[in-house]
């Protein structure tokens, strides 16, 4: 297992375990006796990594377990967010790991996150969202349509194979494609901001992703916002929820509703897109989090 800090640069090594509840593959970078729980959204597996530094910077070992579909993980590993987050409960006690400093969710895997710090209180300490899906419908009808047919599993290896070939050998129409459905903001501005290294990372981490059978699950089970509703009203600890109001991929609306259903602290990015990461202010942003894994909710962050 790697030991080394994540850049979303590299694949990084993975580890399967043999749960009772099922097959999991999971990355864990240990580093410190504090250890997050990172669960990635949407195309992300275990193997990649992005703003985990922050994590790193804060001597925290981290864990990231590939949620079911993604990665070497099967569906039928854990048939619903709040039944995976059981299932990493589970890998904790299988890795020794008795306290959880955070637990982090990550676009669409903010509802699993969400639904562990409900379900085992005990072992969670806190809950960070970062450009979550929250308790509304998600996605919108248009892109749930055109996902149902790209990212099918019988097409999504295709689709990222084209997408994989177009952001090495033509990134600049590959990246402007990609972030066209990520932000509210016209794309060319989106890319002006982006620095050279900015652009690399993205290069490296969309040259990687694939859909496995995750995605299309994702869409199945995030249209139904009940469970999200239900798990957020039983959070009873300090929780930190992280948006812009330019992310088109998941609209801002979803952070003001678990700020308030989970009594949160709303800290808002001004990154032009989704990828909260490569706005101008995460270092500012990364402050805040590391003031909220040690010392609590941070008492200078904007309140929404």
């Amino acid at each position: 297992m790697s030991g080394t800090r994540s850049h979303g640069l590299d694949e990084h090594p993975t580890v399967l375990a043999e749960l009772a509840a099922g097959r999991v593959e999971y990355r864990f970078d240990r580093r410190g006796p504090d250890t997050v729980v990172v669960f990635y959204g949407g195309h992300m597996r275990a193997g990649l990594s992005l703003g985990e530094e922050v994590f790193a910077e804060a001597g925290c070992s981290v864990l990231v377990p590939s949620r079911p579909g993604y990665g070497r993980t099967p569906v039928a590993t854990g048939g619903s967010a709040g039944a995976f987050a059981d299932v990493t409960a589970s890998l904790c006690a299988h890795l020794g790991i008795t306290e959880v400093a955070a637990v982090v969710g990550v676009s669409g895997g903010g509802p699993t996150a969400v639904a562990m710090a409900a379900r085992h209180p005990a072992l969670v300490l806190r809950l960070i969202l970062q450009s979550a899906v929250g308790p509304l419908p998600w996605p919108d009808r248009r892109t749930r349509l055109g996902a149902r047919i790209v990212f099918a599993p019988r097409t999504e290896r295709v689709s990222w194979a084209l997408i994989h070939s177009l952001v090495r050998y033509a990134p600049g129409a590959g990246l402007r494609m990609l972030l066209r459905d990520l932000t509210l903001l016209p794309v060319r501005d989106v890319m002006a901001g982006l620095r050279p290294e900015d652009r690399a990372r993205l290069i490296s981490l969309f040259s990687r992703m694939r859909s496995g059978r995750g995605f299309t699950r994702d869409l199945k089970e995030l249209a139904a916002t009940g469970d999200l509703a239900g798990h957020a009203g039983r959070v009873s600890q300090p929780a930190l929820v992280i948006a812009t109001r330019q992310d088109a991929a998941v609209r801002f609306a979803h952070a003001q509703a678990l700020a308030s259903a989970l009594s949160a602290e709303l800290l808002e990015s001004r990154a032009d897109s989704h990828l909260i990461w490569f706005g101008r202010d995460w270092p500012l942003i990364a402050e805040q989090i590391h003031a909220f894994l040690t010392d609590g909710p941070s008492r200078t962050s904007q309140q929404h």
